[in-house]
């Protein structure tokens, strides 16, 4: 029985880790939130410096949104290239940069290709 508890409460507690789904539009109302943001890949650029951005709602610099992977992260997140064009989930606490929401992805369970 007590067996059964522990696992009722870790389930709930990793499924509610990444919290609600938002739209692109809506994620800039989700600033200090777990969330999971849903939509269109406009394009993934990594910079001279290893950063690399997806951007989502637009290219830069009008995306809505971005998930950043820095360098240290790269291997973790793993080949992030081909996903323009495609829908993705990105989950983790929404920051903003810049006056543009994003969510810093540190390992690849926070990306889900659709």
């Amino acid at each position: 029985m007590r067996f059964a508890c522990i696992f009722v409460c870790l389930f709930f507690a990793l499924a509610s880790a990444f919290g609600a789904t938002v739209s692109v539009t809506e994620v800039g109302s989700h600033v200090g939130q777990t969330v999971t943001v849903e939509g269109a890949v406009s394009g993934v650029y990594t910079a001279r410096s290893g950063v690399t951005f997806i951007d989502m709602g637009g290219p830069y610099p009008n995306n809505l949104f971005a998930a950043v992977i820095f360098s240290d992260d790269a291997a973790r997140v793993g080949d992030v290239s081909g996903l323009t064009g495609k829908t993705v989930d990105v989950s983790g606490t929404v920051k903003l940069y810049r006056g543009k929401p994003e969510i810093i992805v540190r390992s690849r369970d926070q990306l889900k290709a659709k």
